[in-house]
């Protein structure tokens, strides 16, 4: 008789965010922050600004994670936790960790100003963005994290986004900020390696985390993890890290770089795109991860 292979665990056992709660099936965003509280524990609080997470908790006094939730407005998540980390240590709590968890529009455009405050002040709070790549909670319009070519509700298949995605990471690395990283939901290990190496850093951390969302992307719920993977293995999202702003490190080598037309057919709000279309945004994916390993060499 053949021998069964035990199951072997490489995530934390700990489930701080319950079943049951109101995400969409297949949401990358829910994915996103149960790995994250796995890795950063109890001793954790979470600053959540207008967003997809801010529906999915549940409705007030119920909430679906196990640690303390602090809702503010759309534009102050790295503001509030920076007061609320600065309360903490007035009361003599040095360990909790807390969270700035926000979408891309929250980020990428709404609460740049607040974040780049923090940065500059390096305020010891760990700023994390999950990335579905458009404002999916307020009715898919797009952001400034929607990339090339994608359809939104208010950039229509006649008039899809014409411009490239915001380089966020480099804004960041900008700053110097000690830490920032980024991560797909379809790789956990390396999303729970990441948060650890967070938490024990002090001053601003960034983790940009991709999370594919199957409602605004027009993609099958069963398809998110697959997407997540294969927006990795053709560089349209590569994994990869900066201490600093200086020192980068590509956390995941990619030996045989794919095409990106297999991911973009999966999702709906592609699938307008003519072939000339797709070719430049081959070409864009190709210049951008050869600056990225320019960089990496260069450290």
């Amino acid at each position: 008789m053949k021998k069964e292979k035990k199951m072997t665990l490489t995530l934390p056992v700990e489930e701080l965010v319950g079943s049951g709660n109101l995400a969409c099936q297949g949401c990358g965003a829910n994915l996103a922050l149960r790995y994250v509280l796995k890795a950063l524990g109890q001793r954790t609080v979470l600053c959540i600004p207008a967003c997809c997470w801010a529906v999915i908790d549940g409705a007030f006094p119920h909430s679906c994670m196990s640690v303390p939730i602090y809702h503010c407005a759309f534009e102050t998540a790295a503001s509030t936790a920076t007061g609320v980390k600065a309360g903490l240590e007035m009361v003599g709590d040095r360990e909790t960790t807390v969270v700035a968890w926000a979408g891309d529009g929250g980020t990428f455009d709404i609460g740049l100003q607040a974040l780049s405050g923090a940065a500059e002040r390096n305020d010891d709070i760990l700023y994390v963005c999950y990335d579905n790549e458009a404002y999916m909670n307020t009715g898919i319009q797009r952001s400034s994290a929607t990339p090339t070519g994608a359809w939104t509700t208010t950039t229509p298949v006649k008039f899809p986004k014409d411009r490239p995605k915001k380089d966020i990471d480099a804004i960041m690395a900008a700053h110097r900020i000690p830490y920032l990283a980024t991560a797909s939901t379809s790789y956990p290990e390396d999303v729970v390696k990441k948060t650890k190496k967070a938490k024990g850093i002090k001053g601003t951390r960034f983790l940009h985390i991709f999370a594919p969302c199957p409602t605004g992307w027009k993609s099958r719920p069963e398809d998110a993890v697959k997407l997540g993977r294969m927006v990795v293995q053709n560089c349209v999202f590569p994994l990869y890290e900066v201490e600093h702003g200086e020192k980068y490190t590509l956390t995941m080598k990619i030996k045989d770089k794919k095409p990106i037309d297999d991911y973009l057919k999966l999702q709906g709000r592609f699938r307008h795109l003519k072939p000339e279309q797709i070719k430049l945004m081959q070409e864009e994916v190709d210049h951008n991860w050869a600056r990225l390993l320019k960089k990496c060499e260069a450290t």
